[in-house]
């Protein structure tokens, strides 16, 4: 099968590494040349973006799929019409890339997710109490285009675009879970993993399977996913991120219709991965066992503040040393201040044991040039 993806980014590289043991070609459109997925796929070139791009892109692949949202929809809904598969299909990237139609869909299906109203780009007039959260309708990612009013005098920084405002949650925990659904309908949920963020670059920092929730939140939680998967009407694998508010209320944050980030610790820390889930929806194949095997974690390797050029990963030599952890490089040679080049996981046989263990590891490595 031709299996077309939009994006060669880092989720694309382990989708394709993990899809490599069967027989598949895989597709990439990327606008960098050294993209991850570059040197491991047919690659192409070109805008993600761009109708007319993505349109050529698509024709002759059995399906396209994407890794990064930010892609052209109506292109792909043309590629509907012409008989190519598209997973998920156009109409739910479209809605999950507009943050404004994001929010509508889950008011619309009662989804549970925080107070919000709507700002229009032409007008700095606002109603919404502080504090409150800004999210940029479009083209926001990894904490980019999100930004927290709290006061009078921070309406100074707001941005006159449209965009979501939603009222500011007093979050106990950020949790995250994934779910995946087939064209048959058959559906698979990974368990609940809890996502510790870095507060200077806004980006996540570790991430913790299982989580130790009560069975109220459990409950919660599977609510707000068969709700999602009763009207999300279209196959896919969703990483459906949650606060949980001190008063033990869970909220819809947002949600990613891909291969998402939280999930990387599932490569070595569940039955099967969220990369064998993604191909297997793809295929509209029967799905995975997603059961954790025992207590797992990850840790983003992050370029180093000050640091810019060909990247150097050091103590890595000493991490390689430890057991029950492994290394997931991205293949990018040039390392800048923030930007992810990979990931480390790690295994455990508790909470405390693994949080020692993602803490150590932490400390041993620098991402430098």
């Amino acid at each position: 099968m031709k299996i077309g993806i939009l994006g060669g980014g880092q989720l694309g590289r382990m989708l394709i590494q993990e899809a490599l043991k069967y027989d598949d070609e895989f597709y990439t459109l990327d606008p960098a040349l050294d993209a991850p997925c570059s040197s491991i796929s047919h690659f192409t070139q070109g805008n993600f973006n761009d109708y007319e791009t993505v349109l050529e892109f698509g024709k002759g692949k059995d399906v396209v799929t994407i890794e990064i949202e930010h892609v052209n929809a109506d292109a792909l809904a043309e590629l509907e019409n012409q008989g190519v598969k598209v997973v998920p299909n156009s109409k739910i990237i479209k809605t999950i890339q507009q943050k404004i139609l994001q929010k509508e869909f889950y008011q619309a299906n009662n989804i549970s997710s925080p107070e919000f109203e709507i700002m229009d780009g032409s007008s700095d007039e606002i109603k919404m109490d502080f504090p409150f959260v800004q999210k940029l309708n479009t083209g926001g990612y990894d904490g980019k285009g999100v930004q927290v009013i709290r006061n009078a005098e921070d309406l100074k920084n707001l941005w006159i675009a449209d965009s979501v405002l939603e009222k500011l949650v007093d979050i106990d925990k950020e949790l995250s879970v994934i779910v995946a659904i087939n064209e048959n309908g058959e559906t698979k949920t990974f368990p609940v993993t809890e996502m510790v963020a870095d507060p200077k670059l806004n980006l996540l920092d570790f991430n913790i399977c299982p989580v130790n929730l009560s069975k109220e939140i459990e409950n919660q939680i599977e609510a707000i996913t068969s709700q999602f998967l009763a009207v999300v009407d279209s196959p896919g694998l969703f990483a459906i991120e949650l606060f949980l508010d001190k008063e033990g209320k869970v909220w819809v944050n947002e949600t990613a219709p891909r291969l998402h980030n939280s999930g990387h610790q599932s490569q070595e820390g569940n039955a099967n991965s969220q990369f064998e889930q993604m191909y297997r929806v793809v295929k509209n194949l029967p799905l995975a066992d997603t059961d954790a095997l025992m207590y797992s974690g990850m840790l983003n390797l992050v370029g180093a503040e000050g640091y810019t050029g060909q990247v150097v990963y050091e103590g890595m030599d000493d991490v390689l040393k430890l057991p029950k952890t492994y290394i997931h490089l991205y293949g990018k040679t040039v390392t800048k201040p923030g930007r992810k080049m990979g990931h480390i996981n790690v295994l455990a046989d508790s909470r405390e044991e693994l949080m020692e263990k993602l803490i150590q590891v932490k400390a041993m490595v620098k991402v430098i040039a």
